[in-house]
């Protein structure tokens, strides 16, 4: 089953690349390094009309931030190359004519009127139109017509496109990794367009060609390719080639859990849906990307993985060397995963307080400097120390901390409306004598110092406690509160004090 393991992604660059198609070459991905196989990257842009010029290079970089980048591909180790169908469009034709000749394909010259005069005519009948063996010897191709007409037609340069010639009263027993057997009867499939006017094959040819002669062992894609599986085991079987194995991945589902995830869902409930930023060249639209949003790149690559697939354990922390060795198409689930905003940010906190303070110091580092604060690395790794664990984001350190950096200008309206008192004044003031009297400013003898004094004025800690934590914070949050006296000093200190008796009483 896994000798000389070799899968493709087939992308078509018609815009940035979702992350549903992300999880689609994860899962290729890891598949093929459990087997120390390739991972192959293809282009399929023979949709010339849909082509986005920035889209190939955007699927790139997604997958190398992702940190699964292609073995094989554009530009890298072109073994079997080119990687793009547009650049081996003269092959194609070829195994159009070669299924034709074998009796597996013919010319079809009907237009896009006579199809849809059928159509309309089928529906009057309450039917539905499907052009198949039943009524393919009645309709304008090179089955009801004499080869004298077919030559004279394509002669005259008439326009055609190549039709598969599906076999009647077949059973087609198929097998999917994912999914068990599947059977199908060939009579209820239409005889799909194999190659185009235009001179382009279909994506149903191309991709059978491209797979057979890249030497593609496994075919790992979406859901909605399952339709079309018939389809590509015939032609696997009227070319005389042996089939690749496939496995069929659910879909991402919305957060609602009803019908599949797409970036209109991200734009209602405010989160990307595209591993980097997007900027549409013509309408000049930006689409968000998790990198940008914050998210570290193996935080994602962790959460798509769960997207359909889970170890069989309790784990749900995995580096991408143990998914890849974890993976198996066995635990894929057949029913659609849904998606959830919240567990992508758990699982970006969960990398976040996995990190050491010394690369969350580096990240934030700059974060201070487009503030105008230059701070010592060592005081700012101790501050990031203290305010992590409250962390989803890099981004979120500043609210956290900026306390530790400059004094607070304002204060929680609720909090001092309720912590600070007509005497409270009086007794901040008092308590800065105290601290003015503190020798030793370390985080234990301040304690011992302030807390002895609280007592021995018989009142409640919360009265001294809370509006001090007001006036050096600016809010009821933060770390502790002698932590953030040390750290501060006792000058700082004893300022912020003062100019919140100033402003609050």
């Amino acid at each position: 089953m896994t000798d000389n393991v070799r899968v493709r992604f087939a992308p078509s660059p018609t815009g940035p690349l979702h992350m549903g198609g992300v999880r689609t070459a994860l899962f290729n991905y890891l598949f093929a390094k459990k087997y120390n196989g390739t991972f192959v990257l293809r282009i399929e842009d023979t949709d010339q009309t849909r082509y986005v010029a920035n889209a190939e290079q955007y699927i790139i970089d997604s997958l190398e931030w992702c940190n699964i980048p292609f073995d094989e591909g554009p530009g890298k180790n072109e073994k079997f190359g080119p990687y793009r169908q547009s650049e081996r469009k003269e092959l194609y034709k070829q195994y159009a004519d070669l299924l034709i000749e074998k009796g597996w394909a013919y010319y079809a010259f009907d237009t896009a009127e006579e199809l849809d005069a059928h159509r309309k005519n089928h529906e009057e009948n309450g039917k539905t139109f499907i052009y198949n063996w039943h009524n393919r010897e009645k309709l304008q191709n090179s089955l009801a017509l004499s080869e004298e007409e077919v030559a004279t037609k394509i002669a005259a340069g008439d326009k055609y496109v190549v039709r598969f010639k599906t076999p009647q009263d077949e059973t087609l027993i198929m097998q999917d990794e994912i999914r068990g057997t599947i059977k199908i009867d060939t009579n209820t499939l239409d005889d799909k367009v194999l190659f185009k006017s235009d001179g382009m094959p279909t994506y149903h040819l191309a991709n059978i060609v491209d797979d057979h002669l890249m030497e593609i062992s496994h075919v790992i894609r979406g859901e909605e390719w399952l339709p079309s599986l018939p389809l590509h085991m015939l032609l696997y079987k009227a070319f005389g080639w042996d089939a690749p194995k496939f496995a069929h991945l659910p879909l991402i589902l919305k957060p609602v859990g009803k019908g599949k995830l797409s970036k209109r869902d991200g734009d209602k409930l405010g989160f990307p849906v595209f591993p980097l930023e997007y900027t549409n060249e013509e309408s000049g639209d930006v689409s968000r990307g998790y990198k940008e949003d914050g998210y570290f790149n193996d935080a994602f690559i962790n959460m798509l993985a769960f997207l359909g697939w889970n170890p069989g354990t309790e784990q749900e922390i995995f580096s991408l060397e143990e998914l890849v060795k974890t993976f198996d198409l066995a635990r894929v689930s057949k029913s659609g995963a849904k998606f959830s905003p919240d567990k992508t940010k758990w699982f970006n906190q969960q990398y976040l307080q996995l990190k050491t303070d010394k690369e969350l110091t580096d990240l934030y580092l700059p974060i201070l400097e487009e503030k105008g604060i230059n701070s010592d690395v060592d005081y700012t790794e101790k501050v990031v120390s203290l305010i992590k664990e409250r962390a989803v984001f890099v981004a979120d350190f500043w609210d956290l901390s900026s306390f530790f950096f400059e004094n607070p200008t304002e204060y929680d309206a609720k909090a001092a409306k309720k912590q600070w008192k007509e005497t409270t004044g009086a007794l901040m003031t008092e308590l800065t004598e105290v601290i003015s009297n503190i020798e030793d400013f370390s985080i234990e003898n301040s304690q011992t110092e302030i807390k002895g004094w609280i007592t021995s004025k018989e009142i409640g800690f919360g009265k001294v406690m809370q509006p001090l934590r007001l006036s050096l914070v600016g809010k009821l949050a933060g770390p502790d509160l002698f932590e953030i006296m040390t750290m501060i000093g006792k000058e700082t200190t004893l300022q912020r004090i003062k100019n919140a008796i100033e402003k609050l009483s």
